[in-house]
């Protein structure tokens, strides 16, 4: 594994070759460092929200009632140049300016830009290899402070690594969920197999429970 140098990604992102990097809009060249690709704030954002229900249920028995994670979100749009606040607490879900596209040998890992981490904005996410789509961006405010985000502005940086080999997919690599995704989507945890199979496993654990015997 290679971690690609600001030279190299100018190259690959530049480049019309069938195994480059597609990022568009690429506003600024400056936005290529030594390492790091700087990644821009986009328009669209799932904002978390309090309801009446306690928690958010990822699964539910049979017959039971379960809301969907989408509605512990409230969506809102902003336009480039307007500004948005980040509470203290609060998790948003958001995605990057940019559409990347990735050849199946390189992979990215996302990290908050140096300048938000000091504010107390969190955000580590990592972009598969072969993705398509605008970055989905997970941001949450660990400060004591509301903060004021700028849609366009770059808050965050990519790192982009290079494999031995492409990276081969099988149906159901439970990623792809999120593939091609252009605006902000909640989370999908839901839909993981594992649930069905530990639901499935604690009912035949159950159905294997003998009555105690006074």
């Amino acid at each position: 594994m290679l971690i690609l140098s600001g030279k190299v990604l100018r190259d690959l992102i530049l480049s019309d070759a069938e195994d480059s990097i597609f990022l568009d809009p690429l506003l600024d060249l400056n936005q290529i460092g030594q390492v790091t690709v700087d990644i821009r704030l986009g328009y669209d954002f799932l904002v978390s929200v309090v309801t009446r229900k306690p928690y958010v249920e990822l699964s539910a028995r049979d017959g039971d009632f379960r809301r969907g994670i989408g509605s512990y979100f409230q969506e809102t749009r902003r336009e480039l140049g307007d500004k948005f606040v980040l509470y203290p607490g609060q998790v948003v879900v958001t995605t990057s300016l940019e559409y990347l596209s990735l050849p199946p040998n390189i992979y990215s890992d996302i990290l908050t830009r140096s300048s938000y981490t000091r504010l107390g904005v969190h955000l580590n996410t990592m972009v598969q290899p072969g993705f398509k789509g605008c970055i989905s961006l997970e941001l949450c405010n660990q400060g004591n402070n509301a903060i004021e985000m700028i849609v366009g502005s770059r808050i965050c940086q990519a790192r982009f690594f290079q494999l031995s080999h492409q990276v081969e997919y099988i149906d159901g690599d439970n990623w792809r969920k999120y593939y091609g995704d252009v605006r902000p989507t909640v989370s999908k945890a839901d839909l993981d197999g594992d649930l069905t199979s530990l639901r499935d496993a604690q009912r035949q654990f159950d159905g294997n429970m003998s009555p105690l015997v006074p």
